[in-house]
Parts: structure tokens; C-alpha cells; sequence
């Protein structure tokens, strides 16, 4: 049956330059070309899926799914992959120690991926990584599209309505429900064709070069490291002042971790972090207590109030205690910069519209054109010479990308060298209170 099409609206239609009246209807996608794959689970159909990728042609698109919020850790509980010649395959994970052999069977071929930093990590931990990447994500960024989600990019360009409803769906469910395979190989279908229309805009802006170096640098850079004390990441641990205080988050976090991870479920689902900050400025000295504080409600909570005390005890009878801060050569926050040093100021306050305004004159998101704190560090800490060869240096020292210093470098040698003035304090407390 021919799907049904649906008028476009006009948010999806608002890309720049583009005559909304040429914009075809959304037609909706709910069923891929070839029907809903089977998922691979077994040794025998994982060699015939690597068989069949190396024999394809082009480049693959590949995407993963994962259970965030559901199970521990953020692996890939589906692997989806299609190639023009050898079809789209779904294969599940789980049964294998890695896919080691899709990888090979997809040497030296270009992967399309939407948002490729969300998925290479876990497909890393798989054996996985691409030789060459296109991100059609990152390419619609640079591109200028309004939107760039996947279902938006795919609406603005192909005129393909795609439904995103399972994406934050439980993948370890088993076994997966048909529509959410219909999703999963839907995903895939579009990307080669996306990645073609993305090309196309980028060639007409000059723009290709731009994210070619981009993905190239993804790829140079690999996955993240593991992060330092991330338990410093628990939300609102920032209200915390007290070096005792913040021992008991750390002891909280690591014992709700380690229960997580033994149980294979996400850390949030077993404590909240809410409570774990409450209770770390209530510091109870018994389990009724620590019940007693918000966040240590339900069944499961109580069953381990005991678990929760002992880290809270632990946390109380420590000699050394973890530093409020970690050591950093991060600028301070900008908002006292102008107390601190007024002439790093007024270059940030000069350069920051700068650039705000050389990044539309190129349909681009700014963070885009530069990294933020990049231009930060830049302002905080110059080097001597407010020179062309000395500012571009110090952008590729902080990981600025060649196009991006050709852009902005002669832009921030003006702002550096002739910055405008602050404005006076006086005048704009002044102005505020009359306000």
C-alpha cells in the first residue's frame, strides 16, 4: 500500500535559500524496502551478514541502540547496517563477545552515521571503528539546517517523514518487538541518501572541506577516556561546601555503581541523585533517619537502606577527604573576568559578537565555528604576540580545525588588538536598578 502523504510543515521546510514551494510533501515511512530483517543472534548468521556487507558496495550506514536510563553503561543492545548490494541487517550484540568480524568486513569503507558521538563509543567497545565517517548530524549543523535531528534532517531533505517514538525505548528488551525493527532498519535505509543531499548543500556552500576535517579529527581523536572522579557529575552536587559532605556523595555514587553494575540496571533507577545529595547535607546518623530524607522512598530504596547507611558511615569516619575542586587550567567563570583581568574581558566581549556575526553570515552554529572554550581559553591566556602566525598557533594548540583558524584567526588578531571598551560598571548598575 502506497503511504499515505501528509502536507510538510512549515518548520521541517525552513532551510535557507530554498523555494518552499518546491518543498515535496512528507511522504510517511513505516516500512523499509525489503521488508523487517531478521535479527542476527547466532554464529552462523553473524559470518553470513559479514559476508554480505564486504560483498556490498558504497558506503554503509550504521547505527546503535542503546538502553540508556534502563541498564548499565551505555552498550549497544542493537546494531543496525546497510549497504547498497547486501541489504540492511539488525544484529544483536549480546550473544557475542565483540563484531570484530563486521569490522573487518567493513574495512576501508566509508560509515554514515547521524551523531556519531553518541554511537562510535559503544560500537568501539564492540571492536568496531570506521576507517572513514560521514556524520550526517554534523553535517547538517554545518550545513546551516535549522533542525538537525535525524527525523527533521530526513523531512527537511528527502521529504521522508520518519516516527522517532521507540527511540528511548528499553533495546535490552527480548525479544524486540516488531515495530521497533521496523524503526531500527528504517533509520539505516535513509542514510546513504541523506548523506548524498548533505554533500550536494555542502559542495554549493564551499562546505565540504569544513566537514571532511571534522570527521577526520573524530576519527584521529578516538573514543573519550574514561572520565576523572565521575561521580563529581552527580547532579547538584555543586551545592555542596563541605569536604565531608561531598565524601559522602563520592562513598553514595561508587556503592550505588557498584550495586548497578553487578545488577545490570542504570544507577539512577536504584537512587536517585537527588537523594544522594540530600542525604549527604543531612548526613543521618541512623537508617530511619536516612528514610526519612526525599529521594529514599520505595520498596527497593529501603532494602538497601542498610547499604546506603554504611557509605554514609564510611563517608563520616574518613581521614582524607576528596578536595572541593579538582585542579584545573580552565579560565574562571567570564562574569569575573572583569574584576580579574579587565583586558581579557573586553577581548572576550569584543570577540564574542564577532563571531555570533561571521557565524550567520555562514549559516552555521558558532560553537560550530569555534569551540567555546577555545575562545575562552584564548581570551584568558594569549600568547604575547597579537599576531596572524601566534593567534592561529595557539587555536590548532587547543584543537581548533584548519578551516576553523582560517575563519576566525584574522577576526580575533583585530579584537585582540583593538578590542572595544567594557562598559562602565557604575553606568550599568545604574542602569539595571532603574530597570
Amino acid at each position: 500500500m502506497k503511504p499515505e502523504a501528509i502536507p510538510a510543515s512549515p518548520e521541517s521546510a525552513e532551510i535557507a535559500d530554498l523555494d518552499l514551494s518546491e518543498i515535496p510533501e512528507v511522504i510517511e515511512l513505516d516500512t523499509p524496502r525489503d521488508g523487517v530483517p531478521l535479527v542476527i543472534n547466532t554464529a552462523e548468521g553473524l559470518s553470513r551478514a559479514a559476508k554480505a556487507l564486504a560483498a556490498g558496495t558504497g558506503p554503509a550506514g550504521v547505527d546503535a541502540e542503546r538502553a540508556s536510563g534502563f541498564r548499565y553503561g551505555q552498550r549497544a543492545f542493537l546494531v543496525q547496517i546497510r549497504r547498497e548490494g547486501a541489504g540492511t541487517w539488525l544484529i544483536d550484540p549480546e550473544p557475542f563477545e565483540d563484531l570484530k568480524i563486521i569490522d573487518e568486513a567493513l574495512r576501508g569503507v566509508e560509515w554514515i552515521l547521524h551523531a556519531a558521538s553518541q554511537d562510535l563509543p559503544c560500537l568501539y567497545d564492540l571492536g568496531m571503528w570506521p576507517d572513514s565517517l560521514f556524520d550526517t548530524e554534523l553535517a547538517a549543523r554545518i550545513a546551516g539546517l535549522p533542525k538537525v535531528g535525524l527525523a527533521a534532517v530526513v523531512e527537511q531533505l528527502l521529504g521522508f517523514g520518519l516516527a522517532k517514538e521507540h527511540s528511548a525505548a528499553d533495546w535490552s528488551t527480548r525479544p524486540l518487538p516488531e515495530p521497533w525493527l521496523r524503526y531500527a532498519a528504517l533509520d539505516v535505509e535513509v542514510l546513504a541518501e541523506l548523506r548524498e543531499e548533505l554533500v550536494e548543500l555542502l559542495t554549493a556552500d564551499g562546505k565540504l572541506e569544513w566537514v571532511n576535517e571534522e570527521f577526520h579529527a573524530i576519527l584521529q581523536v578516538g573514543p573519550p577516556a574514561p572520565r576523572v572522579d565521575p561521580w563529581r557529575r552527580t547532579s547538584g552536587v555543586h551545592q555542596l561546601r563541605d569536604r565531608r559532605q561531598l565524601a559522602a556523595v563520592r562513598q553514595l555514587w561508587q556503592e550505588r555503581d557498584a550495586l548497578a553494575q553487578n545488577r545490570d540496571v542504570a544507577p539512577g533507577r536504584l537512587l536517585p541523585d537527588s537523594a544522594i545529595v540530600v542525604a549527604a547535607k543531612a548526613m543521618p546518623n541512623t537508617i530511619p533517619q536516612l528514610l526519612a530524607v526525599p529521594g529514599f522512598n520505595g520498596r527497593a530504596v529501603h532494602r538497601e537502606a542498610p547499604r546506603w547507611m554504611r557509605a554514609i558511615n564510611e563517608a563520616k569516619a574518613l581521614k582524607e577527604l576528596p578536595p572541593l575542586h579538582l585542579p584545573s587550567n580552565a579560565p574562571p567563570p567570564p562574569r569575573a573576568w572583569t574584576d580579574k583581568d579587565p583586558a581579557a574581558a573586553a577581548r572576550l566581549a569584543t570577540a564574542r559578537p564577532r563571531l555570533a556575526a561571521l557565524a550567520k553570515d555562514l549559516k552555521l552554529p558558532v560553537e560550530n565555528l569555534l569551540t567555546p572554550d577555545f575562545l575562552r581559553r584564548l581570551c584568558w591566556r594569549p600568547p604575547e604576540l597579537f599576531e596572524l602566525e601566534s593567534i592561529a598557533a595557539a587555536l590548532a594548540d587547543l584543537g581548533a580545525r584548519g578551516w576553523q583558524i582560517k575563519l576566525t584567526a584574522p577576526l580575533l588578531v583585530e579584537a585582540f588588538n583593538h578590542p572595544d571598551p567594557l562598559p562602565n560598571k557604575d553606568a550599568t548598575a545604574e542602569g539595571s536598578a532603574s530597570n
